[in-house]
């Protein structure tokens, strides 16, 4: 049978835990990239629950409108897995027992020395019109099923097992391949920046975020603003020709706000800026719990990961990373050596409503103890949390302070975040100290 051929496509996530938030739909992400580095449309994305009802009149939507539905999720052998028997309503028809499929089965609890459940038959139904995908990692198969369209022309429709690691080998090896994707290219290239504002950016940016090909979005994220730029033409050459003038334009747009681009990483950055300059760096954190120290730990000096894992594990000395004090109470600072009035004044009273301008020098010269301490040149510090007044807020906003000390200097700086978890108050003042770091060490 020939490949059929996309041109656009509708995903569709089943089970009710996903819609109660007990687990993230990270399935739909991954085949939307897929679908989209092969220049694929996908116009809607949706969610239901572990109904059969709801799940065929999902189907019967999606296939009117969309070349291809993907379903993931649903083909269990339990009686709230229904996909199966949604998709037979789709298309009319009644589900068996697929012998080829139940001797698959049966051999595959054989080989683990199991005896197969009953219920497990359920994974051997089959319709007429549908297509088995085998499945080498669960018992789980997929089907592959085409439907006519209302004004003509056919929809194929895929469903898939909801597990990511029966999933994502399904469609690389049984379903991709059946597909004839479009001949034109979608290129992008995304801008990273930090310290500053998702509408500041949009203002910086102009007429560009109105533009439909090629593209400028702006999207929040943990790191700062991304602002993606994305260009489709017919083939890959001129796709990037319409997309180089536009990545020009909100480059010089942005200017020295971008600390990277694409698959970057400010960790990364940060700890090669430091390696640029022959450097090392040890830093003391009071206020994040080693979220901080986290980030830096797992950043991949190069893009080889097994050479970088084969260098981790070689020596605990290599990167410039040389070592972190991470500390809840005053005593912990004795490895540091700091004067007992620094100790004191950064650990004394961390809910008070607020500290002296020498909070700032403070944080300054724990910086500078964890470069003696470690014997490096950089060196970073955070002072703990401290609550401020609600400004009419039903709860309290937070401050810290961040230092960084280099051959450059000194620079350190009080931040003040709204009122907001926990963990997302420590993550941001992560990434600011990182970005600071980076922007100060860069050469």
């Amino acid at each position: 049978m020939p490949p059929f051929s996309v041109r656009s496509a509708e995903l569709l996530a089943v089970g009710t835990e996903l819609l109660l938030g007990e687990i993230v739909d990270t399935n739909s992400a991954w085949l939307a990239q897929q679908l989209a580095d092969r220049s694929v449309d996908v116009y809607w994305s949706q969610r239901v629950g572990d109904n059969r009802a709801r799940i065929a009149e999902a189907v019967r939507q999606a296939a009117a409108r969309s070349d291809l539905v993907v379903v993931c999720g649903g083909l269990g052998p339990t009686d709230d897995d229904v996909t199966r028997e949604a998709l037979a309503d789709v298309a009319g028809e009644e589900p068996r027992v697929d012998p080829g499929l139940e001797a698959e089965l049966r051999t595959r609890f054989a080989r683990f020395s199991r005896t197969m459940p009953e219920r497990n038959l359920k994974q051997a139904w089959l319709i007429p019109s549908a297509e088995a995908l085998p499945n080498p990692v669960g018992t789980a198969p997929g089907w592959l099923l085409r439907l006519p369209r209302p004004g003509g022309g056919e929809t194929i429709v895929v469903a898939l097992p909801g597990p990511p690691a029966e999933m994502m080998p399904m469609w690389l090896d049984r379903v991709r391949p059946r597909l004839a994707f479009p001949t034109a290219r979608f290129v992008a290239t995304t801008f990273k920046t930090f310290g500053i504002g998702e509408s500041h950016v949009a203002e910086l940016l102009g007429a560009w975020t109105q533009r439909a090909n090629p593209s400028v979005a702006t999207y929040a994220k943990r790191d700062g603003v991304h602002v993606r730029v994305a260009a489709k033409a017919d083939d890959d050459a001129a796709a990037r020709a319409l997309l180089a003038p536009a990545a020009a334009a909100v480059a010089d747009a942005l200017g020295d706000r971008v600390w990277g681009t694409d698959g970057d990483e400010l960790a990364e950055r940060a700890l090669a800026a430091v390696a640029a300059r022959n450097g090392s760096l040890a830093l003391v954190d009071l206020a994040t719990g080693g979220r901080l120290a986290a980030l830096l730990s797992d950043a991949r000096p190069s893009d080889d990961d097994a050479a970088a894992d084969a260098e981790r594990a070689g020596s605990l000395r290599s990167g410039p990373l040389r070592g972190a004090v991470i500390a809840w109470r005053d005593e912990a600072l004795d490895v540091l050596g700091v004067p007992y009035a620094v100790r004191d004044a950064v650990t004394t009273d961390p809910l008070g409503a607020g500290k002296t301008d020498d909070e700032v020098d403070d944080a300054a010269a724990l910086a500078r103890a964890a470069c003696a301490r470690f014997a490096t040149d950089h060196g970073v510090a955070l002072t703990p949390w401290r609550a401020r007044a609600a400004d009419g807020m039903a709860r309290p906003s937070w401050t810290a302070c961040w230092a960084v000390v280099g051959p450059f200097g000194t620079e350190a700086r009080r931040v003040t975040f709204p009122p907001q978890g926990a963990g997302a108050r420590d993550e941001r003042l992560a990434f600011s100290t990182l970005f600071a770091l980076w922007s100060l060490t860069k050469t």
